[in-house]
């Protein structure tokens, strides 16, 4: 990407969203999200574009791509921790919409990889390419997203927020498919206990097709969680615009958005050797970590008597990579 570029961060983001909500009266934007919201929420997966127009698209786009860049974000910067040598020279975002991971890959690989963003949605399409001109090196391609879809050979394919949206069979059959392609796939799905149990189906179809777990698991075995008694994710800090204030209520600056994800690679890669898998808990003289490892989910209590570890333990955040007690220093 050329250097005169602005580069491809939340701000530029955040700026970019603004001139295409620039004309939209408040009220009306506030109605199409909270239609739009509506819509999404609904127990029945959909192939049909639910973004009507441009007035849709701009409100939605406002609302969610932030939230959506910071969660894709996330999953792609530890895919980059976990292989730090590799760079995409391509990138196919599946389901992309108005283009939120075409933003987090041009930031994360500093705008290397050129993204093909496939979505149904033509008013989505429109407006992300709109939205990256000068910004993102993208091309925008309207294709039905299902279980017919045929993917180009591209080194990494996300699919982002895309498989809740799918039948069970559609799903596997977009999965197998990226795997084919593929030399790394991430998968992003909301942070909830289905979101979770999606993120897992994917992940097995991934390592059964020879893929190793980069992120956010320590090792390719299989989940250590008991299905059905908890389930992993994170979350990103979100600044929050005024509209997410008029259709959410409340004075807060920000928002915390809980997602799911996995990434892969058929590559060499060095996952971190534990995952802080919940928000530490800072006492007075003690940090307590939840963490997933090789063995499984372990507890590590950092007490200041373990020194510059104990400096690491207070400033580490859930979701960060965490290394493994030392002999000397036992779990605390």
């Amino acid at each position: 990407m050329n250097a005169s570029h602005p580069s491809a961060d939340a701000t530029t983001l955040r700026a970019a969203l603004g001139a295409v909500l620039d004309g939209l009266p408040p009220r009306q934007a506030t109605q199409a999200v909270e239609r739009l919201i509506a819509n999404y929420r609904g127990a029945t997966p959909t192939h049909a574009p639910v973004l009507r127009d441009r007035s849709d698209v701009a409100a939605y786009a406002a609302y969610r791509m932030p939230a959506t860049f910071e969660a894709v974000r996330a999953a792609l910067y530890a895919l980059a921790d976990a292989a730090p040598d590799w760079t995409p020279a391509g990138h196919t975002d599946v389901g992309g919409g108005t283009g939120a991971a075409a933003w987090a890959a041009a930031e994360v690989w500093r705008g290397a990889p050129r993204t093909t963003v496939l979505d149904w949605a033509e008013p989505a399409l429109a407006i992300g390419a709109e939205l990256a001109r000068g910004v993102v090196e993208a091309d925008w391609r309207r294709e039905r997203i299902g279980a017919a879809l045929r993917l180009p050979e591209s080194d990494l394919v996300t699919v982002s927020y895309v498989l809740n949206e799918l039948t069970e069979a559609d799903r596997a059959a977009l999965v197998t498919e990226a795997a084919r392609v593929a030399r790394a796939v991430v998968i992003v799905e909301p942070g909830t206990p289905d979101g979770y149990a999606r993120v897992i189906e994917a992940r097995t179809r991934l390592t059964e097709a020879g893929f190793t777990v980069a992120a956010p698991c320590p090792h390719s075995g299989a989940c250590p969680i008991v299905p059905g008694s908890d389930w992993c994710h994170f979350a990103a800090r979100v600044s929050r615009s005024s509209l997410h204030r008029q259709v959410k209520g409340g004075s807060l600056p920000y928002e915390d958005e809980k997602y799911a994800y996995v990434a892969a690679a058929r590559f060499p890669v060095e996952p971190a050797p534990a995952r802080v898998v919940r928000k530490p808990q800072i006492r007075k003289g003690l940090v307590q970590l939840e963490l997933c490892g090789p063995d499984g989910l372990a507890k590590e209590n950092v007490s200041k008597r373990h020194g510059p570890r104990y400096k690491q333990a207070r400033d580490v955040e859930w979701g960060d990579a965490w290394a493994g007690p030392t002999e000397d220093e036992g779990q605390g």
